[in-house]
């Protein structure tokens, strides 16, 4: 009867669309909802949650279930993360087989396979369950009971049920992190998609009689057993119900943690506070937790595992590796140098190095130990094993580590101390310029000495060819050794002027422009799902010459997760273009001085990104990069917000044993550092400036420069902000703001960070490091000496 009652008042309960193309009610057979910009929905009748398409970046949807009423529209289910929908899909209520996406051209992308008969309806509830029912409202399917990484109030987990993290924060399509409820009735977080046995989880609930997980309307998580007796309490805290919508889900780090979010607004800033974590996350510390036998831990191979001050694991590469997959931090890490030769004749002993990592471990990867040892026997035992890639040693022993590393971490916990080989001189590089030089002399020198020992008519004809040879080879340099060597040095692709042509269509839809040039939105390949995004240079001399060589060769040998990615390059007539990969957030001015405000978190993430990205150019590059033009519109986003360096064209390239250079005034107004505008040679401090403004920019959530601030005193927020500093009122800076104003602490080291920053005198700024440092808290932030830039305003 109350089924009866419950599809009644879904066919009866009016709601008015709204400009996103919301529908309220059922979804009928034969109905359907397309794919678009206005992300076309089927909303719950108290249009609390919704069903449809979320847009997920340039042309691609994910069809979801979301809560429509607050600012984040944050997404609890998801049909298809692993194959988005492109512009023009669309959802249909089928009688045989229920909801079927298709694409465009009528493929099916994804199905829910119904197989009971008698399908009338679809419905979005309150609850947050999506439902195919009958005629007589029977539940034929329902989202329920197909959970992706979510649960909410009033959802239970059955045996043989499971959660599923998503890749990436972004990312909805499959991770390797499973949270279920195993058919023995043990309550199991495995570090794989695909257990095979027992010791590839790293928490459970050591049950054998689980029958049921429930996540009750008062905000309880509890496993329960057959007879309904609770066995197990999740989340032991009491957690605040009235007023919050709530949810639990299996993050993309492997932590399992429930979150609140209030349904009103705050009436002091008018916004909805984001989500708020309630209870401890589940394991409390993934790094220690893991310890698999088979598989990467909780990072991903060769890469070790910190928590951070949120109690988030933070996933990272040792000293000579670098990310596998610059987008995604926990899939491990690459060397970034070639391994050591075992040839016993030539064991290369003399040319590695051990860097030392203190209280680092990884379990699991050993294949030989020692007991009774030096550390310096320790030492010289992996620098003399061309198989060992890490020592780690504590208490008299040894244990020699081998490729790939798993179950890394680092922790105080950890009493030893990890010895990383590398290589002193990367000597992975293959042949450049140079060697072509090298060969081409040597064939002269040998058509010399031929010249030398033959008759003289063969020696004029020699003379003769050796001259058209010359020519030849000076011919071919100046058509074809500039793309060569830049091809050579960043290993990157040379694309033809008309395959870019073809890939934008025609340069149809601009992404933005400068002073150099137009980038353009295009796709490799006949599917438009890989996004590029291709800057044409304005013509083939004078600055726009010197800029593309200064793109090509600074960003071609970069590489590095906060920086964007060069994928190729035309040379071709006069036509230049620089192929990059597409950043689907666009820049962060546009996230940052939008209509909203950004979560607090998010702020403080990318304030990290940037800060990792320029430490890389100043210190970690072979050619040392000072950027010269940081600011909001050269931060972009990609599809999982992470911040990524663009439009290095500015930079000034450095030697590694160089530190300053002249040049001049590059840049924005706004962000430039005192000294361009003084004649003083310029090194990477001026960065530093610029991103201590940036840095001030992300704390407040605006612009530094705002002359049409109400109260004077805030036209200039590098100004302010010092004021606010010096008089101990450092909650001014983020007044209304409840995410930033309850994480005080930091918001205080992030200011002075960037007091730091902006010092006048450049030999006061730390280096990128130090503040990279600063700002992870990995070290204490000393009080910001008065910078005479200040004085006036204080």
């Amino acid at each position: 009867m109350a089924s009866v009652i419950l599809g009644i008042l879904l066919i009866l309960v009016p709601l008015p669309l709204s400009t996103e193309a919301q529908t309220s009610g059922n979804l009928t057979l034969g109905k359907s909802l397309t794919a678009n910009d206005q992300n076309s929905s089927l909303l719950s009748p108290s249009g609390e949650f919704a069903f449809g398409f979320r847009k997920m970046g340039q042309g691609a949807h994910l069809l979801a279930i979301w809560f429509e009423m607050i600012e984040e529209k944050t997404i609890v289910w998801s049909a298809n993360g692993d194959n988005l929908a492109p512009e023009g899909s669309k959802v249909q209520l089928t009688a045989n087989r229920g909801l079927v996406l298709t694409d465009p051209r009528g493929r099916e992308l994804w199905s829910s396979n119904l197989t009971a008969t008698g399908l009338a309806y679809a419905a979005m509830l309150d609850t947050g369950n999506f439902i195919l029912a009958s005629a007589s409202h029977v539940n034929l399917w329902d989202s329920f009971s197909r959970p992706t990484d979510t649960i909410l109030p009033t959802q239970q987990l059955d045996l043989g049920a499971k959660l599923n993290a998503r890749y990436s924060e972004m990312n909805y399509s499959a991770g390797r992190f499973l949270f279920t409820l195993q058919n023995d009735g043990n309550l199991v977080l495995y570090a794989t998609p695909t257990p095979l046995v027992a010791s590839d989880s790293y928490w459970d609930t050591n049950t054998t009689t689980g029958f049921q997980l429930i996540f009750n309307q008062s905000g309880q998580i509890y496993l329960t057993g057959r007879n309904g007796t609770t066995l197990k309490m999740i989340t032991e805290d009491p957690v605040p119900t009235s007023g919050y919508y709530q949810r639990a889900i299996l993050e993309y780090d492997g932590v399992f943690r429930q979150y609140i979010h209030p349904k009103m607004a705050n009436s002091s800033s008018g916004r909805l506070i984001g989500w708020s974590r309630v209870s401890y996350p589940v394991p409390p510390n993934i790094c220690m937790s893991t310890s698999q036998d088979i598989g990467s831990g909780a990072c991903g191979f060769n890469s070790y595992c910190t928590l951070g001050d949120d109690l988030r694991p933070r996933c990272q590469c040792p000293p000579g590796y670098t990310l596998l997959d610059s987008t995604n931090e926990m899939n491990g890490c690459i060397q970034d140098f070639a391994p050591q030769n075992c040839n016993g004749s030539r064991r290369e002993t003399d040319q590695f190095d051990l860097r030392e990592m203190p209280n680092t471990n990884w379990p699991q990867s050993d294949y030989e130990h020692s007991a009774a040892q030096t550390e310096d026997w320790c030492r010289e035992a992996c620098l003399a094993d061309c198989f060992c890639a890490v020592a780690i040693f504590g208490d008299g022993i040894c244990w020699k580590k081998k490729i790939p590393l798993s179950n890394g971490r680092k922790d105080p916990g950890e009493i030893g101390k990890a010895l990383i080989k590398v290589r002193i001189h990367n000597t992975t590089s293959k042949c450049t310029g140079n060697d072509q030089k090298k060969n081409k002399n040597t064939t002269l020198m040998i058509i010399g000495s031929v010249l030398l020992s033959s008759s003289v008519f063969v020696n004029l004809l020699l003379l003769l060819i050796t001259y058209l040879l010359y020519r030849s080879f000076r011919s071919r340099d100046s058509k074809l050794l500039r793309p060569v060597q830049i091809n050579q040095v960043t290993g990157t692709r040379t694309f033809t002027y008309h395959e870019l042509q073809e890939a934008t269509y025609g340069f149809k839809e601009e992404l933005g422009r400068g002073a150099f040039g137009t980038v353009y939105k295009g796709a490799l390949g006949s599917e438009d799902v890989d996004f590029v995004a291709v800057k044409v240079l304005a013509t083939r001399t004078g600055e726009s010459e010197k800029e593309f060589e200064r793109e090509v060769s600074a960003i071609g040998q970069t590489n590095h997760k906060n920086l964007v990615q060069l994928l190729g390059f035309c040379d071709e007539g006069q036509h230049r273009l620089v192929v990059y990969e597409f950043m689907s957030n666009g820049t962060l001015a546009d996230f940052l001085f939008g209509s909203s405000r950004p979560s607090w978190y998010k702020r403080v993430e990318i304030a990290c990104d940037v800060a990792r990205g320029l430490s890389y150019l100043h210190e970690e590059c072979t050619r040392h990069i000072i950027h010269c033009d940081i600011k909001p519109q050269n931060i972009l986003l990609d599809g999982s917000l992470t911040a990524k360096i663009s439009d290095l064209g500015l930079a000034k390239l450095l030697m590694a044993n160089q530190t300053r250079t002249t040049t001049g005034v590059r840049g924005t107004r706004g962000y430039l550092a005192p000294e361009w505008f003084r004649n003083m040679p310029i090194s990477s401090k001026v960065d530093i400036y610029s991103f201590g403004i940036l840095l001030v920019e992300l704390i407040c959530c605006r612009k530094n420069y705002e002359p049409k601030a109400e109260i004077e005193a805030q036209i200039v927020m590098a100004d302010w902000v010092y004021n606010c500093y010096y008089d101990g009122s450092v909650l001014q800076l983020v007044e209304g703001d409840e995410e930033a104003s309850s994480d005080i602490k930091r918001v205080k080291r992030f200011v002075m960070t960037a007091l730091w920053c902006v010092q006048e005198d450049p030999a006061l700024r730390p280096t990128m490091k130090k503040i990279t440092q600063m700002l992870e808290g990995a070290v204490e932030v000393p009080v910001p000496p008065v910078s005479s830039s200040f004085i006036s305003s204080i």
